[in-house]
């Protein structure tokens, strides 16, 4: 298998790991801004750190930035704010797994996005694996007691994080395109490096503005922060990667192998139950991400 393939599920690993740190902290600590501050906190220095690192080491010159990858690296920071505050604020809404499947409708729509966008389609069997991992999705969409399908709260902050996941993506494989290096590993941790330092100053001074205490709250959680730092870290690097080797829907549909791990995290560690028709919903997400890998 190609390397994108092995990158996206290490960083899908990463991902369901932080997001169950994160977990933690909004149900002990921190509000739900605070949780998401904590990602952007701790990983901004240590992924500036690592990518100086390694251009140091390897005397790789820094590439020039235009003005498009400025404006696809913020929009695309901005997406990653509004769509992981909407997943920490959905964890009250719906049990761990269920909160993690919902921002999965962002592989139909970061394909929409990158056709839009970058004028990137997909391969018509890809369609079709999108398609099943989308009816998965629709399986898991209702309240455990019932309730509107859609007109629901936890469906409107994962659909709303799905949307903006497939902003931040589209923006950062924009971003990354725009950066003339044949190496892979500059234009991804340039690209992280840049969005990660906005996005701390950003929610840093939102937090000082709606909520002082909170910037504080989150250096003195720092025992938890800090591993979300480090894992959002992982994570974002490891898509970074992904997102400059191939096309960010593929990378998003190869990526819903987090499931496999956030079902196993809810079992094993939440000790959180799931309904059949919640088990029929993953199974034919795991189907598609089948299709999909057989598709490339």
């Amino acid at each position: 298998m190609a390397l994108w393939i092995y990158v996206s599920v290490f960083a899908a690993f990463m991902q369901n790991l932080r997001f169950m740190l994160q977990k933690h902290l909004k149900a002990t600590k921190l509000s739900t801004g605070g949780a998401t501050f904590s990602r952007f906190l701790y990983s901004s220095p240590l992924v500036a750190l690592g990518i100086w690192a390694y251009m140091s080491v390897t005397d790789a010159p820094f590439p020039g930035l235009s003005g498009k990858f400025w404006a696809y690296a913020l929009s695309g920071g901005i997406g990653q704010i509004l769509a992981t505050a909407c997943v920490v604020a959905l964890f009250a809404e719906r049990n761990f797994a269920v909160g993690i499947v919902f921002k999965k409708t962002e592989v139909v729509l970061t394909a929409l996005l990158g056709l839009v966008v970058l004028g990137e389609g997909v391969s018509p069997l890809g369609v079709v694996a999108i398609a099943i991992g989308f009816a998965g999705v629709v399986l898991l969409s209702d309240p455990p007691k019932g309730g509107a399908r859609f007109f629901n709260k936890a469906a409107g902050f994962g659909l709303g994080s799905g949307l903006l996941f497939g902003v931040s993506a589209v923006g950062y494989r924009g971003a990354a395109l725009q950066i003339d290096s044949p190496d892979v590993i500059v234009r991804a941790g340039v690209s992280l490096a840049v969005a990660t330092a906005f996005q701390t100053l950003i929610m840093a001074a939102w937090l000082a503005w709606r909520d002082k205490g909170e910037i504080g709250r989150v250096v003195a959680s720092w025992r938890v922060s800090s591993l979300v730092g480090v894992t959002s870290m992982c994570g974002s690097f490891g898509w970074f990667v992904a997102f400059a080797l191939q096309n960010a829907a593929y990378v998003k549909a190869v990526g819903q192998v987090e499931l496999v791990f956030t079902f196993l995290a809810s079992y094993f560690i939440f000790k959180e139950r799931s309904t059949p028709k919640e088990l029929a919903g993953i199974a034919l997400i795991v189907v598609s991400i089948l299709v999909l890998v057989a598709a490339l």
